[in-house]
């Protein structure tokens, strides 16, 4: 075992006398103590991997900071500033603060230093320090220092609260401890003594500042693991409210405080290990101070601390589960402590509010329905202890009455929830009225979801749905998922609610419409809370969720048909969105498949909610505006399909009818000019473009024939849908589309869908969308134009494209911290007209470009693609032909077209046979979203 205290006493036993200048004494010390520091950290993290105690790693690494600090002392006191018999000004105390101060440091941790002094600074001192300073700058070491006297600290202190919470938490190190004493009694009574409302207030205000900055969320899938919410720094906080208002030393007189009992103590203390031991780990792996837990660290996070794939999760899944549970276990802690101030009066209350809380609670008394429970300034709190145990039921009631009254619930209720979960059992499970209650605030007009996330942070939900239990602070290792599944399924709730509300009813009209037409209200929330419950499972889970629901439903009341409906919806909650962003929309075969699985204008409404609530709770940015456009086109026509005939029109009668239209519109066309250009485009372009784009084609290509035009592109912006369309007019040729996507890839451009129509007479007009990049339109049609102008090149030989996509975007560490299995789909079945190819694979820059040069090279014709990204996964949906139009049949010619694609992932397919996962890559999992 290495001893740092002996190396460094070694290190200053041999110092060379004759170092009595600073450079030179430098020169000479920091090599050695770069060592001892790296043989010390070595050490550390051997102890950490052995022994997997957080704690002492830190305090390790906080005990050999503080011996080499020392020794810096000692060699510059010694060799350039000694002090024989000292004089009161060269008086000095070395102290320790802020997170150095709590004795604990991960390996990249900040040195926050106090060079405390008896009034002003002298000569030697100011020398004593800078030296010192040299020699910890030239150490690479992140230091955090101040100067000062006893009287300049309490001035400080008394002003900024960064300052006095660094104070709170000093550490005496070596030199005059009579300073140091000093300091801390003045500080407890000039400072401390009846501010502790102020201190409070300021720290809890300071975390909600942090952590809407780390992410709101304490259930983010790559958390910040010391400021987001969950993290060390709540801990920290809970700390210096508790030492700062009860006046403790130590976070283990917290007990005989009486702000934990025993058992909440010993879980502070595993939350505080089990973090250090994630921070510790994450600053070894990548050998700097990183806090966020992201999706590259995670697996070898996960590997350090031994977790292995069990029951369906991996790995690194399982390690994220245990995360989570103890991100909400800090939050429990975090609730106890206000709670606790609050009794004791730490935290101010207004006098108005006092004033107020005392009538609304006379006011409402008679409201409250259950004996059970009161209004205690203004929340819903329990009369008696016993009331759980007494009536299990009323741990349901606690948050249907939170609910009914717009009223949060009391922090003591949550406390006794918490602690009386163990009530929670079968025969509260399958009771009627527990249920009721549960159905009755799941389908809440108020704010469900808001009930919903406090059922879940005090264990209830889980306990009350053993399956939902199982899916509680679990993660989903892609980059598509931004929240933990149980988060996911609430904030689905919320966007549900936001829907029926209209509070959204711009950003999602359709859904806003539907809602409030649809015949099955509880179906559909049910639905939501339970789509994703069999997440982690082995199996599917959309069918494995299918059969939970038909065990759930009956439990919560629904009739056979509402538990029919949810299975269903369930089992194709998927359904939707596949069809929508990976089929062709315009092919009736697309329309008619998708309605024979639907079968009823119910379920298609009822769907095309989940589908809206599903997308949009996944995370921030997930939810466009395009999204939304082909979901509107998938829901209207499979409505004139389900429909019965009432709406139902020929498919010749509205490409007839769109022609009209547009001739109307084209008041200078004459009427033989606009035949021969209408008998142009097939049906495919009158029903899949929308009327405005009919017009702006129209003059579009009249005006490249009157002027001898035949390359030629044009781009707009469409704010409405979030995309930049960039349209393309040229000869036909299989590598047209290739060319396109290689222009965008070579600009960063993500393309989000294709339209492909070749003309009569041998023309293609082709459109790709590109996902908006810049907020102002004129940044986005420059970039639209730079993209547009390599097009026009390429097409008339003056560039290749390939030379501009080579080299353009490396694959990032981020994509490569992913696996995922490619796999081609080729079907004739889909589609009356085209082959199908379904593409997924790992998503990268450019992939695109080389799926369509694939195919191209094979000379297929490519008559639309639709493309689709979750997170790191790509789906790329080909409709193609042969040259002579006809589907790809032959099984020869479809092998040929499997091995193409293989090729472009040859990368992947490497990187999963290095990993050991060969049978993936025979046999690809089914896509789960």
């Amino acid at each position: 075992m290495f001893d740092a205290a002996a190396a460094l006493g070694k290190i200053l036993e041999d110092l060379d006398r004759d170092a009595r200048e600073p450079t030179q004494l430098r020169a000479v010390l920091v090599p050695q103590l770069k060592a001892v520091i790296e043989r010390g950290h070595k050490e550390a993290e051997r102890r950490l991997l052995k022994d997997r105690d957080g704690i002492a790693c830190a305090q390790a690494i906080s005990n050999l900071t503080d011996a080499v600090v020392k020794a810096i002392h000692d060699a510059v006191v010694w060799r350039l500033y000694p002090a024989d018999n000292p004089t009161t000004g060269q008086q000095l105390a070395i102290v320790a603060t802020g997170g150095y101060g709590r004795g604990t440091m991960a390996p990249g941790s900040d040195i926050d230093l106090l060079f405390l002094l008896p009034y002003k600074q002298t000569a030697w001192s100011e020398s004593v320090v800078e030296a010192m300073l040299y020699v910890l700058w030239d150490l690479k070491l992140k230091v955090g220092h101040a100067t000062r006297s006893v009287e300049e600290c309490l001035r400080e202190g008394r002003a900024d609260m960064t300052i006095r919470t660094a104070l709170l938490e000093a550490r005496f190190l070596f030199g005059s401890r009579a300073l140091f004493e000093e300091l801390v009694t003045r500080f407890d009574a000039e400072l401390v003594m009846g501010t502790a409302h102020e201190f409070v207030e300021a720290k809890l205000r300071e975390r909600d500042t942090r952590v809407a900055k780390a992410g709101s969320s304490r259930y983010l899938v790559e958390p910040n693991v010391k400021d987001g919410k969950g993290g060390l720094r709540d801990l920290n906080t809970l700390f210096w409210i508790s030492k700062y208002t009860y006046r403790v030393r130590d976070q283990a007189e917290l007990v005989g405080a009486g702000l934990f009992t025993p058992e909440e103590y010993r879980l502070f203390e595993r939350c505080d290990e089990f973090l250090w031991r994630v921070r510790c780990h994450m600053h070894f792996v990548t050998g700097r101070a990183e806090e966020r837990l992201s999706f590259g660290l995670q697996p070898r996070i996960a590997e350090r601390f031994g977790y292995g794939a069990r029951g369906g999760l991996s790995g690194v899944e399982r390690f994220m589960k245990a995360y989570f549970l103890i991100a909400k276990d800090v939050g429990d802690l975090t609730a106890i402590v206000c709670a606790e101030l609050e009794a004791r009066h730490a935290k101010r209350t207004p006098v108005l509010d006092r004033w107020i809380g005392r009538f609304r609670d006379r006011f409402r008394a008679t409201a409250i329905e259950a004996e059970d429970f009161w209004i205690d300034h203004g929340r819903v709190n329990l009369r008696a202890e016993d009331a759980f145990e007494r009536d299990p039921v009323n741990l349901i009631r606690l948050f249907w009455l939170a609910d009914r009254h717009n009223l949060p619930i009391h922090p003591d209720a949550k406390r006794l929830a918490n602690r009386s979960l163990k009530l929670i059992n079968h025969s509260l499970r399958i009771d009627a009225e527990a249920n009721r209650l549960f159905l009755d605030l799941l389908t809440s007009r108020n704010s469900p979801e808001t009930i919903l996330r406090q059922m879940n942070e005090a264990g209830v939900l889980g306990r009350f749905i053993p399956d939902f239990g199982r899916i509680v602070a679990m993660m989903q290792f892609n980059m598509y998922h931004h929240f933990t599944v149980d988060e996911h399924l609430i904030r689905s709730v919320g966007v549900l609610s936001d829907i029926e509300s209209g509070r959204v009813e711009e950003e999602h009209p359709l859904s806003s419409r539907l809602i409030g037409t649809i015949q099955h209200r509880r179906a559909l929330y049910v639905t939501i809370l339970l789509h994703d419950i069999a997440k982690g499972r082995p199996e599917d889970h959309s069918i494995a969720g299918a059969a939970i629901a038909q065990k759930l439903c009956p439990r919560f009341g629904l009739t056979q048909v509402e538990t029919d409906t949810v299975s269903w919806l369930i089992e194709h909650h998927l359904l939707m969105s596949m069809t929508a962003q990976s089929r062709d929309l315009s092919d009736p075969k697309t329309i008619e498949k998708f309605a024979a699985v639907v079968q009823s204008l119910e379920r298609l409404k009822l769907l095309t909610i989940v589908t809206v609530a599903d997308i949009k709770a996944v995370g921030p940015g997930v939810w466009t505006a395009w999204k939304g456009s082909l979901l509107r086109t998938l829901y209207d026509e499979t409505e004139v399909l389900l429909s019965g005939g009432h709406s139902e029109i020929a498919r010749t009668d509205r490409t007839r009818l769109i022609q009209m239209a547009l001739r109307e519109q084209l008041t200078d066309w004459a009427a033989e000019d606009f035949d021969a250009y209408a008998a142009r485009h097939n049906q495919a372009y009158w029903l899949k473009v929308d009327s405005l784009r009919h017009f702006k084609n129209a003059g579009f290509i009249r005006r490249l024939t009157e002027e001898g035009r035949t390359v030629a592109t044009d781009v707009e912006t469409d704010p409405i849908r979030g995309v930049t369309e960039i349209t393309v007019y040229s000869p036909d040729h299989p590598r047209l589309l290739a060319i396109m996507t290689g222009a965008c890839a070579a600009a960063g451009g993500n393309i989000v869908d294709a339209q492909i129509f070749t003309t009569s007479d041998g023309f293609a007009l082709d459109s790709i969308f590109v996902s908006r990049a810049f907020d102002r339109d004129e940044d986005e049609l420059r970039r639209a134009r730079r993209i547009t102008a390599a097009i026009e090149k390429a097409l008339k030989g003056e560039i290749k494209i390939a030379d501009l996509v080579a080299d353009k975007h490396p694959v990032s560490a981020r994509a490569k911290t992913f696996l995922v299995p490619p796999d081609v789909f080729i079907d004739n079945a889909l589609s009356s007209r085209e082959t199908v190819v379904e593409i997924t694979g790992l998503d990268r820059p450019g992939l695109l470009y080389e799926l369509t040069t694939a195919l191209s090279r094979l000379n297929l014709n490519i008559t639309s693609a639709h493309v689709a990204t979750f997170g790191e996964r790509a789906v790329d949906v080909f409709y193609v032909t042969d040259l002579t139009g006809t589907r790809v049949t032959q099984p020869d010619r479809q092998a040929v077209i499997r091995a193409a694609v293989m090729e472009v992932f040859a990368g992947d397919v490497a990187a999963l046979k290095a990993e050991g996962l060969e049978a993936l890559v025979a046999a690809p999992p089914p896509r789960e979203q």
